[in-house]
């Protein structure tokens, strides 16, 4: 089993110290993944509302770390999990500014980076940077072909799209991972979950129930094939950020509250029913980075216990 947990990063927990803190105790529980996700900004008049309940955003989303900084830390404080992104935008800079980026991320790692991106669903960060609300798929299939061209082979580079020209040209260094690091991609509408299939190496899929994460996930091993892929190859990491409660709650409430065991259970019948890889957020359960890590290491074994 593949156990991921998101860094400290946002609200309460937005400091480097606690970020390297936590990271360091679950590589020594025993996490064999931890990830960061993004959130640009939290618009007081949003153009679009917060996914679920009322539209509010959250008040820890107030205060949020850059993710590529803060996976450099993580990586700083560890030697062997894998490091990722869930998801991080694939719009807030240039593709080759990105690309230059995660490289010496997987370097600074020693080879241990998961690029998991994502088109985000924020009209209001969009406007703030700049990009074109209209268009992101394209925009995204583009981004995706830069990426590999930079990352690829030893020779120069050269990109002439619709959106980018890169004139030919060396871009050193390489990544550690030959010929990239893994490209995980995030969304749940059928282009998205077609593109997951096409071309990305596992789908980052959110808090919702069973059921339809295991029929969507079914929709993108169908694409694989259909693109001659190995569906088996794929990967899928499944991110949870429950509130903790004390007492159960009805199941419909269920990954985004109840209780440890509740939310164990989720996750046991996620990974018999899907091969899914959870990436737990303890970030709305959590009191202090104490609690965070006493919260996480008792996840990790009744996980073990049920799993084995």
């Amino acid at each position: 089993m593949h156990l991921g947990l998101a860094v400290p990063q946002y609200g309460r927990f937005a400091d480097p110290r606690l970020s390297a803190q936590v990271s360091a105790v679950a590589e020594e529980i025993g996490y064999h993944s931890l990830w960061v996700g993004d959130r640009l900004l939290t618009p007081v008049a949003p153009i679009t509302p917060y996914p679920g309940g009322d539209g509010t955003f959250p008040a820890e989303h107030q205060v949020f770390l850059d993710p590529l900084t803060t996976l450099t830390v993580a990586a700083g404080a560890t030697e062997r999990v894998r490091l990722g992104s869930s998801t991080l935008n694939a719009f807030w800079q240039p593709p080759v500014v990105l690309a230059r980026a995660l490289t010496a991320i997987d370097l600074v790692s020693a080879g241990r980076l998961d690029v998991g991106l994502g088109l985000g669903w924020s009209a209001d960060e969009y406007l703030a940077a700049g990009v074109p609300w209209q268009g992101r798929g394209a925009r995204l299939e583009e981004t995706l072909d830069i990426l590999e061209r930079v990352w690829a082979g030893t020779g120069t580079v050269r990109h002439s799209g619709p959106l980018w020209t890169v004139p030919e040209s060396v871009m050193l260094p390489k990544p550690a991972q030959r010929p990239r690091p893994p490209l995980l991609l995030g969304g749940f509408g059928d282009a998205a979950l077609a593109r997951v299939g096409r071309r990305a190496d596992g789908w980052l899929a959110g808090p919702l129930p069973v059921p339809p994460v295991a029929r969507m996930w079914r929709t993108v091993r169908q694409h694989a094939e259909e693109a001659g892929r190995d569906p088996d190859a794929l990967r899928l990491v499944l991110r949870v950020n429950p509130e903790i409660t004390a007492e159960p709650v009805p199941d419909d409430q269920v990954p985004r509250r109840g209780t440890l065991d509740q939310l164990v259970d989720h996750l046991t019948v996620a990974i018999v029913t899907t091969g899914a890889e959870p990436l737990v957020d303890l970030h709305f359960a959590a009191q202090d980075a104490d609690h965070y890590a006493d919260l996480a290491d008792a996840l990790y074994h009744l996980l073990h216990q049920r799993i084995g």
